[in-house]
């Protein structure tokens, strides 16, 4: 149960880019996801959730991104696992001006909020916790570990897109700023409870360590059509295999593809 949201987060950065008009945007106001997350594929370890709103932010129309996750069962008696995750991300150019990380995992907590300027290129942080503000450079545009997931939903390149393909995003973590590299493996229609879902599926490339197992250790499976909605993500743990299915979905933007069973 270690890191329980941010690993169902990691696991949804598997995108191709490329410029979309506003008309095409993947997602709007209103869409909520729920995902039931289980352990090596078969113990239900909990529910995480992502949910859009429209919001005002210091006289900018912004999506707010809420993204929240707990561990259930017996599993929350001996390891207490609640995340909560949020971004305020312009609606025209798909950039965060600000993020929050409150996260209780285990007894492990954090409180962070950051606030971006893409201008001066700089984040602020505010470790609530500690009660430290430190400032550190970014370059313009960057995304946080949360507005990564819906920048790349509405710059994604479903029609040129080629098995083997990699792209690069400047991400915003801690302290510093890094490249998130991903690659694109294949098209493959995937069996949900929703019917057949026709996906594009991808790998991001993540430092081994503690927590995953190589540094191949993701897949995610995304729905080719004009949504974009992550549907599977399967992490090799060090210990056992963390999965994420989507598990209900409302206020969807388009269409959404599914066929027979």
């Amino acid at each position: 149960m270690v890191k329980f949201f941010s690993v169902v987060i990691l696991l949804f950065f598997s995108f191709k880019t490329s410029v979309l008009s506003a008309q095409q945007k993947a997602f709007g106001g209103g869409e909520w996801l729920q995902y039931k997350v289980s352990y090596s594929g078969f113990l239900n370890a909990g529910y995480a959730t992502l949910e859009v709103n429209d919001r005002v932010l210091n006289g900018k129309e912004v999506h707010h991104v809420r993204g929240y996750g707990k561990n259930s069962g017996l599993s929350r008696i001996f390891y207490k696992v609640e995340d909560r995750y949020e971004t305020y991300m312009d609606k025209q150019k798909d950039i965060p001006y600000r993020f929050i990380r409150d996260i209780n995992e285990g007894g492990h907590t954090r409180d962070i909020q950051v606030e971006f300027n893409h201008h001066l290129k700089t984040a602020l942080v505010h470790d609530k916790k500690n009660n430290t503000k430190s400032s550190y450079p970014i370059v313009y545009g960057v995304q946080d570990m949360l507005s990564v997931v819906y920048y790349l939903r509405n710059h994604v390149d479903t029609k040129n897109i080629q098995p083997g393909s990699y792209t690069d995003v400047d991400m915003f973590y801690g302290d510093e700023t890094f490249k998130f590299r991903l690659k694109f493996l294949r098209k493959e229609t995937l069996k949900t409870k929703f019917g057949r879902v026709p996906t594009l599926v991808f790998r991001p490339y993540v430092e081994s360590g503690r927590v995953f197992r190589e540094k191949e250790s993701l897949t995610i499976w995304i729905s080719d059509d004009d949504n974009k909605i992550p549907l599977k993500a399967r992490a090799e743990l060090a210990v056992g295999s963390l999965n994420a299915d989507l598990d209900e979905f409302k206020g969807l933007k388009h269409w959404f593809k599914i066929q027979s069973q």
